[in-house]
């Protein structure tokens, strides 16, 4: 089964999964190098319905929120990696550097953010309460990040 999706197959697959009574998750970020924190949080993102698409920002969008010496994997490798956990059900890639757009053509039941945002500063919250979805936030990790683990393994060398 197909598990990294690309734009259009999500928007299919989201208005399959929705005309069949499903709610669908959704949730983005980088995912550069997985931790426990990421973990956590996508488990806690998928308790709100029954399925979870994790949108992966792409390479050239990573590069340019986090610095030229990122991303540390490939968006097709971090794509792919996220599928290995049990609470994702599938992943799509874009190359904005917000998933508002992406957002706007999936049209899930649910946008879930991490602890470090508030609902209200969210470019994406307009969008998804204009067809009537809801957005939740989820309790940060405190201590866990790609950049702390980037940062502990600069500091060995």
């Amino acid at each position: 089964m197909k598990r990294v999706l690309t734009r259009e197959e999500a928007k299919k697959k989201i208005e399959e999964l929705k005309i069949n009574g499903k709610k669908v998750v959704f949730t983005n970020g980088c995912f550069d190098i997985l931790h426990v924190g990421h973990m956590r949080y996508l488990e806690e993102a998928k308790e709100f319905g029954d399925y979870l698409i994790v949108g992966v920002n792409s390479d050239e969008s990573v590069k340019r929120l986090k610095g030229p010496t990122r991303p540390i994997n490939n968006q097709e490798d971090r794509a792919e990696l996220l599928t290995g956990l049990k609470s994702v059900d599938y992943t799509v890639i874009f190359t904005e550097d917000t998933p508002v757009e992406l957002i706007g053509e999936l049209k899930p039941s649910i946008h879930v953010k991490g602890g470090d945002y508030k609902k209200d500063d969210l470019p994406e919250t307009k969008v998804v309460e204009s067809y009537g979805g809801t957005v939740e936030i989820v309790s940060l990790v405190e201590g866990k990040s790609t950049t702390n683990v980037v940062k502990k393994i600069a500091s060995k060398e």
